[in-house]
């Protein structure tokens, strides 16, 4: 249940740390989170699509028809300049996030 809610707050942030390297279409977006987080996250069609439609009307990302070596055509989601500063600042609060919570798990000192 509390990994739901972690990546329900995450997932936006994940998926533009990824398209932000490289364009992705939403299947390699899902091996690509899935391999750097040893299997931990495995986001399902329900969660992903919407989450990059979220991040497409928002002006964060922006996806483009194209053909595949497989003949099917997909739509590769591409990271905006505002994207980029969107994740700059939710990369920050992540940091600053998880140190608190790291400080807090740590035994007293004193």
């Amino acid at each position: 249940m509390y990994q739901k809610e972690l990546l329900r707050g995450s997932t936006e942030t994940l998926l533009l740390a990824v398209v932000a390297e490289k364009p992705m279409y939403g299947y390699q977006l899902v091996k690509e989170i899935q391999r750097r987080s040893n299997g931990y996250f495995q986001f399902k069609e329900g969660t992903l699509y919407p989450a990059l439609h979220r991040l497409e009307n928002a002006g964060l990302i922006f996806g483009a028809w194209a053909s595949a070596t497989s003949g099917q055509p997909r739509r590769y989601y591409s990271i905006t300049e505002a994207g980029l500063r969107h994740l700059s600042t939710k990369s920050e609060e992540w940091r600053s996030f998880a140190h608190a919570v790291h400080s807090v798990l740590q035994p007293a000192t004193g």
